[in-house]
């Protein structure tokens, strides 16, 4: 299944998280969580998109891990998800619950893509960024970062 939406990523990000748990948004954010782009809690992944405005956002459920195409994009990372009880909930920052999806209950791996990075303007409000975020079941794994965006300006 794969489903489009319009997120709007206040305080650059947005969460997937467990509807039956509706855990607390994050708040102790390292220098490395930043320039990961992502950060894993209990029943909580935060995607952190570099724009702080409304972006596309594309989201998948897949049955096994993707081919990955690590040329098509910017800056992909990956974490682990939770889902105990098989609702998972796309959530922005400040706007509230966008969606809750029924999935199977278990453990899931989140992939997400970021693309279009290098074309946000000066003043980091317009470009043509876009997100991809894919699940699919399997066992916790650490945090990875497949792909490591670096902004040619010279920020992460």
């Amino acid at each position: 299944m794969i489903k489009r939406y319009a997120i709007f990523a206040d305080y650059h990000q947005f969460y997937l998280w467990d509807h039956g748990t509706s855990p607390d948004a994050a708040t102790n954010y390292t220098d490395e969580d930043v320039a990961r782009r992502i950060k894993a809690e209990p029943f909580l992944v935060v995607v952190q998109p570099e724009r702080n405005m409304e972006m596309p956002v594309e989201l998948e459920l897949a049955e096994q891990a993707p081919e990955l195409d690590l040329q098509a994009w910017d800056h992909v990372a990956e974490a682990s998800l939770d889902l105990p009880s098989g609702r998972l909930e796309i959530h922005e920052s400040t706007g509230g619950s966008i969606d809750i999806l029924s999935v199977p209950a278990g453990q899931y791996r989140v992939r997400a893509y970021f693309g279009g990075l290098g074309t946000l303007s000066e003043d980091g409000l317009d470009g043509d960024d876009h997100y991809r975020i894919v699940l699919w079941p399997a066992p916790y794994t650490d945090i990875a970062v497949l792909k490591q965006y670096v902004d040619p300006r010279g920020t992460a």
